[in-house]
């Protein structure tokens, strides 16, 4: 059983036209009952929806104080490696792409892990390019121990890889697992993957039941805002956590939201996503699940990112390399995206309390849990 069996079943063409076609009064209809109500979210996320989007704010905001305070989680990716085996045309790791190749070994990961906890970081997530055989699980057994040593909280976002291996990496400390479809339309998936085994669909699609099957206290999904209709792909992204939520209870789940950014070798975007439509969709889930926690990276603008705190926003990374060794050696060209946030922590930080946040580096220790 996975959500593969479920996602066969969902009828996109007609929750497509269903996007289309809702009225003001199916919008009204869904602030009213939002919570959990996958018609709602559709209605949400819906054109007919635009003109309710301050009305969504301000319910999002309430809803998102009353549930996490002022506090806003802050986390720092680490690139571990930018080698990649899979061909996919909006990433700049992806194999035909002329970059310098680099896989961090224990001398250079421990240099970047001083670097972050310099900045005061005890949340991590550890990513890298989808290479198996000379990234995969027996160099992740190797560095998870270290990384686990400074940092109470580890996430991964690399390939996707088998519930046993999942539970090796759970029994080395591993708290949650970020894995994103990047569409939910297999027809555009098979177009921007078309070489290495992330060309399989299914497979990744299946991922986050391993996840959970094996344990991981924390699952996030995600789509690449571009690739196809973003009102669908956040849907279908929807109807995933639902199915998620409902099978394994006893997991946390988030959501990021990237948007297509420049990098070598990339897309020019199918379908733009305004930052109104960005502001809708952060709201519409807010809506949707109240507990969820909703992740900002530094793809975005900081006018932007400051301006979206308010609204639903949970977690957020500053101060963030996207290439491998880049804390280190920050201008050796080896990135998978341009950042647009590129002040320091501190700026943010100033930036987060002005507005009446509080940022929480540590929230989390394995000790607090009663067995």
């Amino acid at each position: 059983m996975s959500f593969v069996a479920e996602f066969a079943k969902i009828p996109r063409d007609k929750l497509l036209l269903d996007l289309y076609s809702c009225t003001a009064q199916d919008v009204e209809r869904a602030l009213v009952t939002p919570a959990g109500d996958l018609r709602s979210l559709l209605a949400l996320l819906s054109p007919a929806a635009e003109p309710y989007i301050e009305t969504m704010a301000q319910h999002s905001a309430a809803l998102t104080r009353q549930r996490f305070g002022a506090n806003l989680g802050m986390y720092l990716p680490l690139y571990v490696s930018n080698l990649c085996a899979n061909e996919c045309d909006y990433c700049g790791f992806s194999m035909s792409n002329k970059l310098k190749r680099k896989t961090l070994n224990e001398q250079e990961l421990m240099a970047e892990i001083a670097i972050i906890k310099g900045r005061g970081f005890d949340s991590i997530l550890l990513v890298s390019g989808e290479h198996e055989t000379k990234v995969g699980i027996d160099y992740f057994t190797q560095m998870l121990p270290l990384v686990k040593q400074q940092f109470s909280h580890v996430a991964m976002e690399v390939q996707p890889m088998s519930e046993d291996h999942y539970r090796q990496l759970v029994a080395l400390g591993l708290d949650a697992v970020m894995i994103y479809q990047e569409t939910y339309q297999p027809e555009t998936y098979a177009r921007h993957h078309s070489r290495g085994k992330k060309m399989d669909f299914a497979y990744r699609l299946a991922t986050p039941d391993r996840v959970a099957a094996a344990g991981v206290d924390k699952i996030g999904l995600g789509v690449l805002l571009g690739l196809d209709d973003w009102r669908l792909d956040a849907l279908m992204m929807g109807y995933h956590l639902d199915y998620l939520e409902r099978r394994y209870w006893r997991t946390r789940f988030s959501i990021s939201l990237p948007r297509l950014r420049p990098c070598t070798g990339g897309i020019t975007p199918k379908v733009m996503l305004s930052d109104l439509g960005l502001v809708q969709m952060i709201c519409a889930f807010r809506l949707f699940n109240h507990q969820l926690d909703i992740s900002m990276s530094t793809r975005e603008s900081p006018e932007l990112r400051d301006n979206l705190l308010p609204l639903g926003i949970t977690q957020i990374s500053a101060g963030s390399s996207t290439q491998p060794g880049g804390y280190q050696a920050p201008d050796s060209q080896l990135d998978q995206f341009e950042i647009s946030d590129d002040r320091s922590v501190e700026q943010v930080i100033k930036q987060m309390q002005l507005q009446g946040f509080n940022p929480v580096f540590k929230d989390w220790e394995a000790n607090w849990i009663t067995k």
